[in-house]
């Protein structure tokens, strides 16, 4: 009987993270371990459900320290890697680029440099079993104009610092591949929704906001094109990418669900008068205002994902409407945990759960 695989997780307690850490608990045998720093996007609550579960380790660490990561890799011995860890927020990364040129392309190449030598310590079994997948953004291919889709093929021209450092990242993982012969996966996701997503992102705040009867913002006149897929979708799509996926490849996933921002707005409008009415706020499209617009703001994305549905089988499972009435669903369930990043109480819980 074959062993039952480890992986490590990095960004493991962050939103996309968390939700892969769920999934291959829940649907596998693997064994997790969840590498993070705990920044200010990163709630505990988020690993709840598996904190004390047999086959999950959590361990506090920044991916851009290389001792820590090495110490942990000879510690759990895993067979392959999951990096997730990054910093993510476009209008931050503008503000402040700094930490994503740390975190995306010092962790990844620090992280690189550490995988690198823990793969080569490995028997050669377990060495042509191991795999590094590097998670990365649709972003990093700039913008499309009316009409096609990005492929893996499509010219990379990212407009903003976030975009810029995962583009880095992409290179580098490439790199390793190529020059060290590190066993590699790349993949590059279309706009992520779901439970458990930091309220900065056009989803959750426009959810969040819409509770609390407060305004809306969204950029310009809303006409900016993005391609959504539910974050569950997206945690079984990087299972499949890992664990199928051909070493050196890239794989684009997407639910090939394109909405205009304002619409998504929108939508987000009608099920909240459906389910939350309230006499002050209702309906909920009142509350929209528009804003200035952001520096280098794309105008459209799209993601064709047919080479990972052709060649590895995979699907995704939530439909745009389905999937955003189940996490506005969740949202309304759960008050708390939202409620606690706006009052700053979830700090607290980061600093525990970093002791």
């Amino acid at each position: 009987m074959t062993e039952p695989r480890t992986l490590l997780i990095t960004g493991g307690a962050g939103f996309i993270g968390s939700a892969l850490v769920r999934h291959l608990l829940a649907d596998t045998d693997t064994r997790v371990v969840t590498l993070d720093l705990m920044t200010y996007a990163a709630h505990p609550a988020t690993l709840d459900v598996v904190r004390r579960h047999p086959r999950h380790a959590f361990e506090h660490a920044s991916v851009c320290n290389a001792a820590a990561v090495g110490a942990i890799l000879e510690k759990h011995q895993p067979d392959g890697i999951i990096h997730l860890a990054a910093e993510s927020h476009v209008d931050r990364s503008i503000d402040d680029a700094e930490n994503f040129v740390m975190t995306n392309v010092v962790g990844t190449w620090t992280l690189l440099e550490r995988a690198t030598a823990y793969w080569k310590s490995l028997s050669p079994a377990r060495r042509e079993r191991f795999r590094f997948h590097h998670v990365s953004t649709d972003e990093v291919f700039g913008e499309l104009g009316e009409e096609g889709s990005f492929t893996e093929d499509s010219r990379y021209a990212p407009s903003s610092p976030y975009s810029a450092s995962k583009a880095s990242a992409d290179h580098f993982v490439r790199a390793w591949n190529r020059t060290y012969g590190l066993p590699t996966v790349l993949s590059n996701c279309s706009n992520n929704y779901g439970p458990y997503q930091f309220p900065e992102k056009l989803v959750p705040l426009m959810i969040v906001n819409g509770i609390q009867g407060l305004k809306l913002p969204v950029y310009a006149k809303g006409e900016n094109v993005r391609d959504w897929l539910h974050v569950e979708d997206h945690a079984s799509a990087l299972w499949t990418i890992f664990s199928r996926g051909r070493v050196g490849e890239t794989y684009n996933v997407s639910a090939r669900s394109e909405r205009r921002n304002i619409d998504v707005v929108r939508t987000i409008c009608a099920i909240l008068d459906e389910k939350r009415p309230n006499a002050a706020c209702t309906p909920h499209a009142g509350l929209i205002t528009f804003v200035a617009d952001r520096p280098g703001h794309d105008w459209r994305y799209a993601v064709d994902s047919t080479k990972l549905t052709k060649d590895l089988g995979w699907k995704p499972r939530f439909g745009f409407e389905d999937g955003l009435r189940a996490t506005i669903d969740w949202y309304l369930a759960n008050a708390s945990w939202w409620q606690s990043i706006l009052d700053g109480s979830y700090r607290r819980q980061q600093e525990s759960v970093a002791v």
